[in-house]
């Protein structure tokens, strides 16, 4: 009876997770109407973060991995991507087909990569598996210098994918990107909280708590390792595909260490093991050093003053606002809302019912009138 009645509570629950994500998708597939195409542009590579730092949130937050090098993941998910829609524009596919290709051969490289960093996770720990990931992204450019079909350093191209014939008249290529990143983003991140609210984020936090308590109660933490990096591996590598297919082009220089500790930080910032955070620390990602370039550029600086700051002055922002959130809030931007959203919910819950003791039911006592009733 229990184990139905908790199988009944996840159904339950993943079905309330997935309508709650089809509602928040098709609000943002509508918000692109209300955006220009720039915005749009930018939007896409929200998205396409998003999926990014969804799955590193996952993996730091819930299971205590440290990856300093997730941007590798997203480029395994563009290269797998343009290894597999190049290939299929040149045979005359196109159109839905070919990105669905794409999309799959984005999956499975990012999920052999992610598969095999997590079994390196199952016997590292702490800063070794950090230092592993941290070598991965150095290494990165030699690799695709080195291998050839990866395009040395100009990368890969990328089929460009155009507004299908229906919506041409509603809609320019850049909202068409967005539409796309947006609905990958929805198919990327959902699982991840279906997985983070489910018996396997239980198993991951148990497994982040103390591993020989894990073993006693029967997880496996290798397995449960493993699993967590496979699952954020794919959504970076989904992510990936998606700066593939909006940049039209995939090659090492996008994902630098920089990016990658940009990435991290943005996690940091938006909080660990918070998807809604992660949502922010995309954001911030994208928007904020186009926030500082546009301040330095309308400031009126010299140029060569101007050409020092540009990029520097953003990465230097990005600490001093990760050194200002982790003071102030040391569980993120999503442990600065969380205390208001608890107040909230419990003003709005409703007070419980008085329980009446039977030895003070009033019903029981004696009037408090002393007086007889022949007296009154």
């Amino acid at each position: 009876m229990t184990r139905t009645t908790a199988r009944n509570g996840a159904r339950s629950s993943t079905r309330t997770i997935v309508l709650r994500a089809i509602m928040l998708t098709v609000l943002a597939l509508a918000a692109t109407f209300a955006l220009d195409p720039f915005r749009n542009y930018q939007l896409a590579v929200v998205a396409a973060t998003f999926c990014a730092t969804a799955g590193l949130t996952l993996l730091v937050g819930l299971t205590g991995q440290l990856s300093l090098g997730h941007g590798v993941l997203m480029a395994a998910g563009g290269y797998g991507y343009a290894l597999v829609a190049g290939p299929a524009a040149d045979a005359g596919l196109g159109g839905v087909g070919r990105f669905a290709l794409g999309i799959a051969g984005a999956l499975v490289l990012s999920a052999v990569v992610g598969g095999l960093l997590g079994l390196a996770g199952a016997r590292l720990r702490g800063p070794y598996l950090a230092g592993l990931t941290l070598a991965l992204v150095i290494a990165l450019p030699a690799v695709a210098t080195q291998v050839p079909g990866l395009g040395k350093d100009q990368g890969l191209g990328v089929p460009f994918e155009a507004v299908p014939a229906p919506l041409a008249g509603v809609m320019v290529v850049e909202q068409w990107h967005a539409w796309i990143a947006i609905v990958v983003a929805a198919v990327a991140v959902t699982p991840l909280v279906v997985l983070r609210s489910g018996p396997a984020g239980l198993r991951m936090r148990a497994t982040h708590g103390d591993e020989v308590a894990a073993r006693l109660a029967g997880i496996s933490p290798a397995r449960v390792k493993v699993t967590a990096f496979v699952a954020s591996s794919v959504s970076a590598g989904l992510g990936g595909a998606v700066l593939a297919v909006v940049a039209q082009n995939v090659g090492p220089g996008r994902y630098s260490l920089a990016f990658s500790l940009l990435l991290l930080v943005a996690v940091v910032v938006g909080g660990l093991g918070s998807v809604g955070g992660a949502a922010v620390g995309a954001a911030l990602v994208v928007l904020l050093p186009w926030l500082v370039d546009t301040v330095v550029s309308g400031a009126g600086m010299p140029a060569d003053l101007e050409q020092r700051l540009s990029g520097n002055l953003a990465v230097a922002v990005f600490g001093a606002l990760l050194v200002a959130v982790t003071v102030a809030w040391p569980g993120g931007l999503a442990g600065a809302t969380a205390g208001p959203r608890a107040r909230l919910a419990r003003r709005r819950r409703p007070a419980p019912a008085p329980v009446l003791d039977p030895d003070t039911d009033p019903a029981q006592e004696p009037t408090s009138d002393p007086q007889p009733l022949t007296e009154r």
